[in-house]
């Protein structure tokens, strides 16, 4: 165990403090963090979804407790998030889950400034629970080919529908479980390579939020919620868009220089 370990117990309460309470972002801040510290993007998925194993099931029982959960979307979620967190997983050990992250930012954008749009309007949209399960299947893969992604994605778009912010983040961290349970099932026969220290100071910070993001989330009113929602979700995309821009020009870049060293002189 390295010095680390305090650090990574910041991070982990950090984030599960805002994935409880607005539905989405622990897996993507932790994923960030640890590539940022050169982890490499497997091995990164696999840590962040072993310590979503624990802080998902602290949260999934503080939102059932508080009474933020719809029985209809948890059911609707589950196994489609499951199968989808299986698939992905294997993929993410076979293919680079770079290539698919700006298509992913780009409809988290569009689903982030929906939603800001749909809060600044006096009337508030029906509710719509159409396609959920396919919802959950493309949030299942997309979380663990990218490390996260299950929030943002299925959070974002039922609460673009019209729904209840509070019992789409209820149910959702409750699917979230399950799913990471899946994929992290995946990860250990694949795999089987972790940041133990990463994964133990996220665990511990994310279980001792979980309590507190479940009563924020269920003592803050909808369209507050959904602003932060939103504002978070068009963050976390451009920055995710304004990284993968860069890191596209530095390698054309290199690429350039490596073919002018080539040329005869």
């Amino acid at each position: 165990m390295d010095n680390s370990l305090p650090f990574f117990i910041v991070a982990g309460f950090i984030a599960q403090l805002i994935d409880g309470t607005l539905g989405m972002a622990y897996g993507v801040s932790c994923s960030t963090l640890l590539l940022s510290i050169g982890i490499a993007p497997v091995v990164a998925s696999a840590s962040v979804h072993t310590a979503e194993l624990f802080t998902t099931a602290v949260s999934a029982f503080c939102h059932i407790k508080a009474g933020n959960v719809d029985k209809e979307f948890l059911t609707r979620l589950l196994i489609p998030g499951v199968i989808g967190g299986i698939v992905g997983a294997y993929l993410l050990c076979n293919l680079n889950g770079e290539v698919i992250k700006p298509f992913i930012s780009l409809y988290l954008l569009g689903m982030g400034i929906l939603i800001l749009v749909k809060a600044a309007r006096k009337k508030q949209p029906e509710p719509k629970r159409t396609h959920i399960g396919r919802l959950g299947f493309i949030g299942g893969l997309v979380d663990a080919i990218g490390g996260g992604g299950w929030g943002p994605i299925v959070t974002s778009t039922l609460v673009a529908k019209g729904n209840s912010p509070r019992f789409v983040i209820g149910s959702v961290n409750v699917a979230e479980f399950f799913v990471a349970a899946a994929t992290s099932a995946v990860f250990f026969v694949t795999l089987g390579s972790i940041y133990l220290t990463a994964v133990i100071g996220l665990v511990i910070g994310g279980m001792l939020a979980a309590p507190i993001a479940a009563k924020a989330c269920k003592s803050v009113q909808p369209k507050p919620m959904m602003v932060a929602v939103g504002l978070l979700i068009v963050c976390l995309s451009v920055r995710t868009i304004y990284q993968t821009a860069g890191n596209t020009l530095v390698a054309g870049k290199n690429a350039a220089i490596a073919g002018l060293n080539r040329l005869p002189h």
